[in-house]
């Protein structure tokens, strides 16, 4: 046996940590070791994670997106009686290998990043994070999530299948309906057509809004980041299963004169419903959001006190409650279509029939549903918070609970997940080998969420007495 080393003899490393220790070395000045990183050993809520987990989800958007870039081709003309752009996602989804799991990933990812974003808005909102660190984080986060909702427009646009048309139709109209630069704003975004808006489309999805979005990510992160990795397994196998299970269709390529009824994505029906009531664009489809996200961004400035819990701010938890109930009732009047096949109706004292007539949300309807709405949450969330603190039952719900599961039970389940996870990686294997492809997809987004399940399992059983 060998000896220690002799006095002032350097001591021998393996070529594995001679490598570890020279890469540390070279990052350590850099912004990466600036970020200290942390791995949970025990349980932590998942809402936690949830601003991670948008960073993750955009991460997985860059990856796909970019090799979706290798085949997509941003022109109209060229390609016989349908657009160059409509064609090579064609080509993609059917014969380029994997495109359609790229594909699939990429949607599907797209729409996950939007939610996690709002969710992750509200979390900070309700549990008073955002108190707990500055205003500066709050501000960036609510220009990151408007950001990514326009970032998703742009990216479902490339394809310019029917709805990708409706979709630009009503951003050039909206831009043009704005005061004194309407038009030359439509001009400057949009351009003088389709084939112009293509390419200015095609530069802000993949490098002009990446790009500004990732600024923002720098001032927005805070330098301690919960990194955890079932978590993470589990969302991104969250994300494999919707694929799996709600591919993105094709559509049918654009064409104005088609008259197919379309709904644009579900984070966008709410501006749809609001200028689908015919009053004027500009208010209607720019002021009232604005009005929404500017409401947003002031709530640091105005809910000074010291107060965190949710249940200590009746009027602001009340305020919070009331802005969901409204994203419900305007998302749901978007996808509203008139169920009569040929009606006619009359807007603005006009006599109209038609698509438009399918189309059109009655105004009345519209915004007494929203002053309704707005009235029934807003007082019953806050006179019920007042009706719990009065009688002192906030603090007994908020009193720790006990063990959910007993120690036997843990180990149950976990033999069973255990099972199971062996008998998912024999059913992957067993429809890659057959070429279902969506089988298999949904295989490999089951195995990641078992994974994950049996990992917080795992850890919630470290908390259990023996």
């Amino acid at each position: 046996m060998s000896g220690p080393p002799a006095p002032g003899k350097p001591e021998r490393k393996d070529p594995v940590t001679r490598l570890y220790k020279w890469i540390y070395k070279g990052l350590e000045r850099t912004v990466y070791m600036g970020v200290q990183y942390t791995y949970p050993k025990r349980f932590v809520s998942p809402l936690g994670y949830l601003g991670v987990l948008t960073g993750i989800t955009f991460l997985v958007l860059g990856v796909t997106g970019g090799l979706l870039m290798i085949y997509y081709q941003p022109t109209l003309t060229g390609c016989g009686s349908i657009t160059c752009a409509f064609a090579s996602v064609q080509n993609i989804n059917n014969n380029v290998p994997y495109g359609w799991l790229l594909r699939n990933i990429h949607y599907t990812s797209s729409n996950a990043m939007v939610l996690l974003a709002v969710l992750h808005m509200y979390y900070q909102y309700f549990s008073g994070r955002f108190k707990i660190k500055n205003e500066v984080l709050w501000v960036t986060g609510i220009l990151l999530g408007i950001i990514t909702g326009v970032e998703a427009y742009s990216g479902y646009d490339l394809i310019f299948n029917q709805r990708a048309g409706l979709a630009i139709e009503i951003g050039s109209s909206l831009a043009n309906s704005s005061p004194v630069i309407g038009p030359q704003l439509r001009i400057a975004v949009f351009g003088q057509g389709f084939t112009d808006f293509i390419l200015r489309l095609y530069a802000g999805h993949v490098f002009i809004l990446p790009m500004i979005m990732i600024i923002l990510v720098f001032i927005h992160f805070p330098r301690y980041l919960v990194f955890d990795i079932p978590v993470i397994a589990t969302v991104v196998g969250g994300l494999l299963l919707v694929a799996a299970m709600f591919p993105v269709p094709l559509g049918i390529p654009y064409n104005p004169s088609n008259g197919q009824l379309t709904i644009p994505e579900w984070y966008l029906t709410g501006i749809y419903a609001l200028l689908r009531t015919e009053f004027n664009k500009f208010v209607m489809g720019g002021l009232m959001p604005a009005l929404l996200f500017l409401m947003a961004i002031v709530v640091p400035f105005v809910d000074t006190s010291k107060k965190l819990s949710w249940k200590d701010r009746p009027f602001f938890t009340a305020l919070g409650i009331t802005t969901i109930a409204q994203i419900i009732i305007t998302t749901a009047w978007g996808f509203y279509v008139n169920p009569n096949t040929n009606p006619s109706c009359v807007i603005l004292g006009h006599a109209i029939s038609g698509t438009l007539c399918r189309l059109y949300v009655n105004p009345d309807y519209y915004f007494a549903s929203m002053l309704g709405v707005t009235a029934l949450s807003f007082v019953s969330t806050y006179a019920f918070l007042r009706y719990l603190k009065g009688r002192e039952r906030v603090r007994k719900a908020a009193a720790p609970m006990g063990p959910i599961l007993t120690r036997k039970w843990v180990y149950i389940i976990f033999l069973a997940l255990i099972l199971a996870q062996v008998a998912l990686n024999g059913l992957a294997a067993e429809a890659s080998s057959a070429s279902l492809n969506n089988l298999t997809l949904f295989d490999v987004g089951a195995i990641l969420v078992t994974f994950g399940i049996i990992a917080h399992l795992y850890r919630y059983s470290q908390s259990l007495p023996f």
